[in-house]
């Protein structure tokens, strides 16, 4: 095959795993590095695990992603691909697997006639009876080849007969069969432990097994990249290619992504979507650049053009595309650190403006919508002590958490004492061993003085004089003005909080503070 050519082929059954978001990277990375194509197949042959909206849902986070397809079941809409089951953007279609059982049948009919695949009328009674036995007799459970030498005539007779019947791969009894995978090379398989297993079940429909590789062959696709818990099922594919006597196309086995603790990730330990890492105010720069080295490592040679030393973990997906090569590739397993995915998305929200970081962080704020502003949209509106906010206050409050954001979503906790009072219990206020007399005094001093500055944008600078003047301790003011404007133990220091609420707000709390 001389054009480069790899494809992401999910089943509509849920949201997008993190394992299956690595595997299309790298798939589309491996594209765009060879200058090759990237195609979208939907493998919805399974049709009791299929779930509505899970295309879309697919197409949309690769879309946030940034993961754009070259084919596949779509149709430009407003530059974007829309999922649409009548229209194909491509040659090799059609790129749903439901629609193209006429082509998996001639195939079929064309191992049968080959010899190299044969009907199977057990029923399925027979075959629970036939793995319960196998299991106490300490066998592994295989189909046992009852069917595979009936002859002619007595196939026909079944045929006849109407009997249901499913088209079963004849696999080598003797030998070894010997694959061939990118980053393991030669890998060798006794044939004594093939089962004959199934390519078309008694509906018509095709087994993944079988339809994957009639559809690789068809849409010519030269590589293949999937998770190493598809290596047992290797030489299927592989005398499948040679049953039909097709080009075989180059496979790539991507290692485990296992726990900090040595396990597979599971739903259990917990989040394993794309979908919930969005909804938690992951970016999408931090997803890639993380997932891009769970197995995948730059070359040192080459991390320096284009990237400083400082930064050789840092790609964006433009530099990915320059950047990746199968021979960055290993076989050792990959941990995912939610800390070190954590250290990306920090990185990335400080690397936004504050304009772009404001929008991004709205929605997380949209619980305390109630009025229209003029320069927030009508879905995206807050109240703030029955003052409108506009843009420019939000901006000053994320601005402010900018540096301490790991998640999007944190905004919303971190961030509430500025559009709601404060709830605090008194004792809160005491600084050390003061009394709360002292305390209230303290706060009265310091709302008198701010009351007094002419310019309130230097108010850090006056206080701090204003305190070593009069030989009073910082922490005996500046703990309860921070409580008073926060109501927290730590935040951001209550000079930049008192800048952000402005002058009368920042008098009203301390105010307040001085009646607990």
């Amino acid at each position: 095959m001389n054009n480069v050519r790899l494809r992401l082929a999910p089943s509509p059954t849920g949201f997008l795993h993190l394992g299956n978001l690595r595997t299309a990277l790298f798939g589309y990375l491996l594209a765009k590095k060879m200058q090759g194509k990237f195609v979208l197949r939907i493998e919805d042959t399974d049709e009791k695990r299929e779930v509505a909206g899970a295309v879309d849902s697919l197409i949309n986070i690769l879309n946030w992603l940034g993961l754009e397809f070259d084919e596949g079941p779509f149709d430009y809409a407003q530059g974007k691909p829309t999922f649409d089951l009548s229209h194909d953007t491509g040659d090799y279609g059609p790129y749903i697997q439901s629609q193209r059982l006429a082509i998996y049948k001639k195939h079929a009919d064309e191992l049968l006639a080959k010899g190299e695949a044969y009907h199977c009328f057990c029923t399925a009674e027979r075959l629970e009876q036939m793995r319960a036995k196998q299991t106490e007799n300490k066998q592994a459970p295989r189909y046992d080849k009852a069917c595979r030498n009936l002859t002619e005539a007595e196939v026909q007779d079944k045929l006849q007969a109407g009997l249901p019947f499913v088209i079963r791969q004849k696999m080598p009894e003797a030998g070894e069969v010997m694959v061939y995978d990118e980053l393991r090379g030669e890998i060798k398989f006794p044939a004594k432990d093939l089962e004959d297993h199934v390519l078309i079940k008694s509906n018509g429909v095709p087994t993944y097994q079988f339809a994957s590789v009639v559809d690789d062959h068809l849409m010519q696709i030269s590589h293949v990249t999937r998770g190493e818990e598809w290596l047992p099922s290797f030489p299927k594919n592989i005398l499948l290619y040679q049953a039909f006597g097709w080009e075989v196309p180059k496979f790539i086995h991507l290692p485990l992504i296992l726990n900090k603790g040595g396990g597979k990730l599971s739903k259990r330990q917990g989040d394993v979507f794309v979908e919930d890492y969005k909804a938690k105010g992951y970016l999408p720069e931090a997803l890639i650049n993380f997932c891009a080295l769970l197995g995948w490592h730059p070359n040192e040679n080459t991390v320096g053009a284009g990237l400083a030393p400082a930064r050789s973990e840092i790609f964006s997906l433009k530099e990915l595309t320059q950047e990746f090569s199968l021979e960055g590739l290993g076989v050792s397993p990959a941990v995912f650190d939610s800390e070190k995915l954590d250290y990306y998305n920090g990185y990335y929200i400080r690397q936004k403006s504050v304009e772009e970081l404001t929008e991004l962080c709205l929605p997380y704020l949209t619980h305390n919508t109630q009025h229209t502003t003029r320069n927030i949209p009508s879905d995206k509106i807050m109240t703030i002590f029955d003052v409108e906010a506009d843009f420019s206050y939000i901006k000053k409050v994320v601005a402010l958490e900018q540096e301490r954001l790991v998640k999007l979503a944190d905004i919303a906790d971190k961030t509430v004492y500025f559009f709601k009072e404060p709830a605090y219990e008194a004792g809160l206020l005491i600084w050390k061993n003061l009394s709360q007399d002292e305390i209230k005094n303290n706060l009265n001093e310091l709302k008198s003085k701010i009351e007094s500055l002419v310019d309130f944008n230097d108010l850090e600078k006056n206080i701090l004089a204003w305190l070593k003047e009069g030989d009073k301790k910082n922490g005996d003011y500046l703990w309860p003005m921070r409580v008073a404007l926060t109501g927290l133990k730590a935040s951001p220091s209550p000079f930049e909080v008192a800048s952000v609420l402005g002058k009368d707000e920042t008098l009203k709390r301390l105010a307040i503070a001085n009646t607990k």
